[in-house]
């Protein structure tokens, strides 16, 4: 199958006529590898896929966007990029629920860094394609959600954030206005802060799969 997106794929290990869905969303630099680590700690009713961006930094290395830096090393993101990621998660989503028994009522994206933010622009654009997002160190980026998104329905999705409060790379204090953004939509919010830096503490893990499986 030649889908827009490289991925890999765990099956369930409980078969139903249909599955739900756990799409997996990368950080800036990684690859689709990454966070398929967790797969077999995940509830086995899942079909489990982690997609890999379609932007190629290095040998093994993918973003969903480029990020730059201008004379004064002030990073700023590549809006273009993302928007096109955004788009292409949410085709992809379609080809995926075409060609595999998928639940398309049941699907969850869990993204780390950059693939948090894209998880964001990609359910707040796309809501009726996604039903719940686990969003870890990442931040709510209003400037890549589609135009007009605050008239989407958002009453089947809800969402799982959470932060090291130590993050070196994305601050805290972007992460904290994740929870009135999600408010003022009526988007219901489970929020969490660790002890870390950038990267996924065990009980954050733990946290959001019992969240999953509440």
């Amino acid at each position: 199958m030649n889908l827009s997106l490289e991925y890999k794929i765990r099956e369930p290990k409980v078969i139903l006529d249909k599955n739900p869905l756990l799409l997996l969303l990368h950080g800036y630099g990684s690859n689709e590898a990454d966070l398929f680590s967790f797969a077999s700690e995940l509830p086995d009713n899942y079909y489990i896929i982690s997609a890999r961006a379609p932007y190629d930094l290095q040998y093994g290395a993918y973003a969903w966007y480029a990020i730059n830096f201008d004379a004064d090393q002030n990073k700023f993101s590549d809006n273009e990029q993302a928007k096109t990621s955004r788009d292409l998660i949410a085709k992809f989503i379609d080809e995926l629920t075409a060609n595999y028994p998928i639940d398309a009522n049941n699907v969850t994206l869990i993204g780390f860094s950059q693939g948090s933010i894209l998880s964001y622009a990609t359910a707040l654009s796309y809501p009726e394609k996604i039903q719940r997002v686990v969003a870890m160190s990442g931040y709510f980026n209003e400037e890549i959600i589609k135009e007009g998104f605050k008239n989407n329905d958002f009453k089947n999705l809800k969402f799982f954030a959470s932060h090291g409060t130590v993050d070196q790379v994305i601050p805290i204090e972007w992460a904290r206005k994740t929870p009135a953004a999600l408010e003022k939509l009526n988007i219901p919010l489970t929020y969490k802060e660790y002890p870390v830096g950038h990267g996924v503490a065990p009980q954050n893990f733990f946290d959001f799969r019992n969240w999953l499986l509440s």
